[in-house]
């Protein structure tokens, strides 16, 4: 029974059977077919069986590998090879059918290849996730034929094997190494050395005028007689915290992605350079209430951390709580802090009833609100205008694009920095955004 659980017939075999069939018809007019017809059928039983044989021969007969590491990219194209060996001693037709994750809604993975006598073949393909979470892959099914091509042996491999889904790390990487190599900032930025008042300090020096006379050494003023001061530099480690909005305006998906796992990407990207860039980086997770914090840090280690709490976030259908976030701000972020604000207005009603908190944030701290230009409505925008209709639909794209400029100016009115950026390019951004103020000596 073991050995019909495994045993397929080849198309082949069909078409055998089906010229045979057509002996038999013809032999009713012509006789001599009927002893062709059944010579063919001893033939067709002999190699029919000699290829069983052949292939169940050998316990197995095959070994295959789907060679997969224990986590995925979410939005990136993440390789899946796999290494198949054959340990026949004759060239093998194999069909490979992988069982992939349910997320991905392929049902026709096909590939085909021959394999030499005792060789070995390897190929890959990928595949794009675009949503965080556990992906299971089922069996690796892969159906063998020997040069009969009569029967097919199938053997399985590696059933149900999970592989978690998390922010792109991919990315991050990318990121990472335009932003060390300086390549993501602007042109004509200059890096400007502030002297501060923090406890960090740097040298005694003689006073000039303008230097603050609370920083007077006086016993080095005795020491030397004359006026002497304590200079300081400003800390490396600035704390900066990314605050996700995961409410229902970041259920909005482009291009197969959710903004929030955008912000998600950008988060993770920017946190990494952050702390590369000796800074702190923390995050702030909410909706009607705060869901999770992670204090600001400039550990190695401190990525991970950031990278296993955003993998578990996600949105739900309630409106995001101003007013609870300025509250839990205030009570967690003592120290003066560059804040990075991921959420989404898309009227200009809509930030005014939160710009009373934002205002109160950015009082105490540097706030960046970062939110989405339509980019469904920018392609309306691009169309030409052929009918009445057209026209109409036109119209009111223009008002929601102008909105949102009207968002930003507001935002720069009151003396809070805006991004509005298109999802895709929300990571390079907000780097940017990051590295203007590092060489502006905003923090």
């Amino acid at each position: 029974m073991n050995i019909l659980k495994k045993l397929y017939l080849h198309e082949r075999f069909f078409n055998y059977l089906s010229i045979i069939v057509i002996a038999f018809l013809l032999s009713f007019w012509f006789s001599i077919f009927y002893s062709i017809a059944w010579f063919m059928v001893i033939v067709l039983s002999v190699i029919f069986l000699m290829d069983i044989y052949l292939l169940f021969k050998i316990k197995n007969g095959i070994q295959a590998n789907r060679i997969l590491g224990n986590k995925f990219s979410n939005s990136d194209e993440n390789k899946v090879p796999i290494s198949i060996k054959n340990n026949y001693n004759f060239t093998i037709e194999i069909k490979i059918i992988d069982e992939l994750p349910v997320q991905f809604q392929k049902r026709d993975f096909l590939q085909m290849a021959n394999i030499k006598a005792l060789g070995n073949y390897n190929f890959e393909y990928k595949v794009t996730p675009f949503e965080r979470g556990e992906y299971f892959f089922g069996n690796l099914n892969i159906y063998v034929s020997s040069f009969f091509n009569m029967v097919s042996k199938r053997y399985k491999f590696q059933q149900n094997y999970k592989v978690a889904v998390y922010p792109s790390y991919l990315q991050m990487r990318k990121y990472e190494f335009l932003a060390m190599s300086n390549r993501l900032t602007e042109f004509g930025l200059k890096k400007i050395r502030r002297i501060g008042h923090t406890l960090e300090f740097e040298q005694i020096k003689n006073y000039v005028n303008g230097d603050d006379v609370r920083t007077i050494n006086w016993k080095a003023t005795a020491k030397k007689a004359q006026l002497m001061v304590n200079q300081f530099q400003d800390e490396k480690s600035q704390p900066i915290y990314s605050i996700i909005d995961v409410g229902r305006v970041m259920k909005m998906p482009f291009e197969g992605l959710k903004l929030l796992d955008y912000a998600i990407n950008a988060t993770l990207a920017f946190s990494n350079i952050a702390i590369k860039k000796n800074d702190k980086a923390g995050l702030i997770t909410f909706a009607k209430k705060v869901n999770s914090i992670v204090a600001a840090s400039n550990k190695k280690t401190h990525v991970n951390t950031i990278n296993e709490a955003l993998y578990n976030i996600d949105t739900n259908f309630m409106d995001a709580d101003f007013g609870y976030l300025y509250a839990v701000i205030k009570r967690t972020v003592k120290q003066r802090s560059l804040i990075m604000l991921y959420t989404n207005f898309e009227h200009i009603s809509s930030l005014k009833r939160q710009l009373t908190y934002l205002q109160a944030i950015s009082k105490h701290h540097l706030l960046v609100v970062v939110f989405f230009e339509n980019t469904e409505i920018q392609n309306l925008l691009n169309e030409n205008a052929e009918d009445l209709q057209t026209i109409y639909h036109k119209t009111i794209a223009e008002k929601f694009d102008y909105e949102k400029k009207l968002i930003v100016k507001e935002l720069e009115r009151r003396g809070i920095y805006a991004i509005l950026t298109k999802p895709k390019n929300l990571t390079l951004n907000v780097i940017n955004k990051y590295l203007e103020f590092k060489s502006k000596g905003f923090i």
